[in-house]
């Protein structure tokens, strides 16, 4: 038995990273899994074909969580595939880091239509097929909200936001027996960081000497998270921000 038996969740951003690894863990859980993407339909099958070659349940579904008609007919699939939907896990996001000189209005659109507009509008269709039991949704955030590195502003602003609406959202959704939720992740070894050039170099040295534990984060560390907020483990937290970041503040 699993802790997610007869659960259907929606991972946005899920072809690649952080969100392969929560679609992942979710699905060895019982839950069924819708593993979104924007463009990489590749690597969206890829995680589709692992967990079901695990003896899990999922597909994969095209949506821009930037566009509400894309969000709208992502939740429509999921409601046609599974019948239901129990969790939504917002973890779709772009970063850009830029001093202020260099931030454009392009990249602070990209970056807040992605990371707060998307967040907010999968959420919003997603109350609309929570069942009368709620549902959950984790909302994956960044330690950025409050480290504010520099060259980060628009980014860090995303994050920050992500935070206040979690809390807000939380209140306001919490008498249908939705629960939010955010995890925020400190630096993690990612196809993006590497893409980057972040991996290597002084900054990740930089990070590991400020982590009390010492290294950068895996996609494999957000998992568990993802399950228990997902759960009835978690049936009385709502409204939180775990920070799972190996103490890097």
């Amino acid at each position: 038995m699993g802790k997610l038996d007869g659960k259907v969740a929606v991972v946005t951003g899920a072809s690649k990273g952080i969100g392969a690894s929560i679609a992942a863990h979710l699905a060895a859980e019982g839950a069924a899994v819708v593993v979104n993407f924007a463009a990489s339909a590749r690597a969206a099958d890829d995680v589709v074909a692992r967990i079901l070659a695990d003896g899990g349940k999922a597909i994969a579904v095209q949506a821009d969580v930037s566009k509400p008609g894309d969000v709208q007919r992502m939740f429509a699939e999921t409601k046609r595939a599974f019948a239901r939907l129990d969790v939504l896990v917002n973890n779709a996001g772009v970063y850009e880091f830029a001093p202020l000189e260099a931030v454009t209005y392009e990249s602070y659109r990209k970056q807040f239509d992605l990371n707060v507009f998307g967040l907010l509008t999968a959420t919003q269709e997603a109350a609309r097929y929570f069942g009368v039991d709620g549902g959950s949704v984790i909302n994956i955030g960044s330690v950025a909200g409050i480290s504010a590195p520099p060259a980060a502003s628009v980014y860090a602003a995303t994050k920050g936001a992500v935070d206040t609406i979690t809390r807000t959202l939380a209140k306001e959704l919490g008498p249908r027996k939705i629960r939010v939720n955010a995890i925020n992740p400190g630096m993690v070894l990612t196809e993006g960081v590497e893409a980057a050039g972040l991996h290597a170099g002084d900054f990740r040295t930089q990070v590991e000497a400020t982590t009390p534990l010492g290294r950068i984060g895996a996609p494999q560390d957000k998992g568990p998270a993802a399950v228990f907020l997902a759960s009835s483990d978690s049936s009385w937290i709502t409204g939180e921000l775990l920070y799972i970041s190996g103490g890097f503040r």
